[in-house]
């Protein structure tokens, strides 16, 4: 059985055939992607199933990675903050190093294609420095919201836009104004994958019992990089405000490193500090190919949160609501795209509006299932990965009938 094949089930045979073809129409187009890392984050996660997904429908697909020092990841890290409109503070040569590192990975690459998806800040450059004619298209696939950017990252930024022919943005509000045609596609999951895919439960309750997490007790529970963006200090906030009208009550904070993140180190000894002494605390670290277990967890937690300050989309909620929890999300980014109140869950500002939604969550069982079933059911319409290829096939057959100033929804 293809590939393909195995999604008829959950997405069904039109959708599945409307893919094959697209993919008609695009057979023998040399595809590249190119991000900053293999492992770690929701960009390295869509782009494992993209490029095989790809090359089943006909299309020559590879995903190319950045060789960089880690001083190169500082700065695009804060790069990523400048971009979601936090101050920052680099320095001339925080720039040069970025361009040079472009330049280094331009030789060493292999980015001779038809079409080069460049994802996010780290390689934008590429094109500066890649031989005229090696590459026909090259299109900036930003993850991140630019909407009001720091000043002077936008500025070194902006400067590699004239290169490209397209770029795509995860949702309407979170574009700039360019030079070229635009495109909006939000990210997706896939709901076959370890991560999302029915789990027994003896395997279920044994990976509670390793974390000391007790199956009979309410859990909530937050996925994410331990990233200050993503708000765990504000998640324990609400925990502790909740504990005392559910003393049961149990969280966990699960996350894992991520290669071009390199400030995740701080905010998880934050955390450690803020939850110490509480045995119902649970601070998990996990391995990039954790997949099932964060799959276990999400299908445990009686609640799930994503109380971001500023986010790109957020998988986590999609993985949350495609395993029927109702989801407490920060009402930013494109957590706003998945989480609607009293249906799929509650967008809140504070820990404290956090909490309030909880303890609302945890009163009403049959409301609560409700808004579960909600949000699996608006996955399945929205954001699996069979609606994402076909942005992606669309957005290809679009750069071969280019039309200026087309925004495509």
């Amino acid at each position: 059985m293809s590939l393909l094949d195995r999604y008829e089930e959950v997405v069904g045979h039109q959708e599945v055939q409307c893919l094959r073809h697209l993919g008609e129409r695009l057979a023998g187009k040399r595809v590249v992607h190119v991000n900053s890392t293999r492992t770690g984050g929701g960009v390295a996660e869509i782009l494992g199933w993209m490029a095989p997904l790809m090359q089943e429908l006909g299309i020559d697909a590879r995903w190319e990675v950045l060789t960089a020092p880690p001083e190169f990841y500082r700065v695009t890290k804060a790069f990523h903050n400048g971009l979601q409109g936090r101050a920052v503070s680099l320095k001339k040569r925080d720039y040069e190093l970025h361009y040079e590192v472009n330049r280094q990975n331009a030789q060493r690459l292999n980015l001779e294609a038809d079409v080069v998806f460049v994802h996010d800040p780290q390689p934008i450059y590429l094109p500066a420095f890649t031989p005229e004619g090696q590459v026909a298209r090259w299109v900036w696939r930003c993850h991140i919201d630019a909407s009001q950017p720091d000043r002077g990252v936008w500025k070194y930024l902006e400067g590699a836009i004239p290169h490209y022919q397209a770029a795509v943005f995860s949702m309407p509000a979170f574009a700039r104004s360019l030079p070229c045609p635009m495109f909006v596609s939000p990210p997706s999951i896939d709901p076959l994958s370890e991560k999302n895919c029915p789990i027994p439960e003896q395997e279920r309750l044994e990976a509670l019992s390793r974390f000391m997490i007790d199956p009979n007790r309410p859990l909530l529970l937050q996925v994410s990089r331990f990233d200050r963006f993503k708000d765990p200090l504000g998640v324990l906030e609400a925990y502790r405000l909740l504990k005392p009208y559910y003393p049961e009550l149990q969280l966990a904070l699960a996350g894992g490193p991520a290669d071009d993140d390199p400030e995740a180190a701080d905010v998880l000894r934050d955390v450690l500090d803020q939850a110490a002494g509480d045995p119902n605390v649970k601070i998990l670290m996990l391995p990039p190919d954790a997949h099932r277990t964060i799959n276990i967890l999400q299908r445990s937690a009686v609640v799930v949160l994503q109380k971001s300050l500023k986010e790109g989309f957020g998988l986590t909620v999609t993985e949350a609501l495609w395993k029927g929890k109702p989801v407490i999300g920060g009402a930013c980014g494109g957590i706003t795209l998945q989480v609607h109140d009293y249906h799929t869950g509650f967008l809140v500002h504070s820990p404290a509006g956090a909490a309030y939604r909880i303890r609302y969550l945890l009163r009403y069982a049959e409301k609560r299932q409700r808004m579960g079933q909600n949000g699996h059911d608006f996955v399945r319409e929205h954001f699996l990965l069979t609606r994402h290829l076909r942005d992606y096939l669309n957005v290809l057959l679009c750069l071969d009938r280019p039309e200026p100033d087309v925004l495509v929804v």
